[in-house]
């Protein structure tokens, strides 16, 4: 049996910058880009806000829509972004508490 993945889509805080991601753990990857764990295009635009994840239960599927959407032009991202989350704020922002921890749920 496959895992299932999440895509998801970061940001930094002036919304000038996407980054597109594939995970099969949404919570633990986004606390990875807010502590700035990963060196790279994240940290380097400081791409710390949720705006969009898609669940997937076959990773497979995920892996072929990440590829597809890293296709896209921009506006098409954010078209989709603004379906779901039309005031563009960070979807973790309960996740975490101030010393960026995971919560315990």
């Amino acid at each position: 049996m496959r895992k299932g993945g999440y895509i998801y889509i970061m940001s930094n805080r002036w919304r000038t910058v996407l980054y597109i991601g594939l995970t099969s753990d949404i919570k633990e990857r986004v606390w990875q880009h807010k502590t700035g764990f990963f060196k790279g295009f994240t940290k380097k635009y400081n791409c710390v806000d949720l705006l969009y994840f898609e669940f997937f239960p076959d990773i497979g599927d995920a892996v072929v829509r990440e590829k597809q959407m890293k296709a896209w032009k921009r506006d098409w991202k954010m078209e989709l972004i603004k379906k779901e989350n039309p005031d563009l704020k960070d979807l973790s922002v309960d996740w975490f508490d101030e010393q960026a921890n995971l919560k315990v749920s």
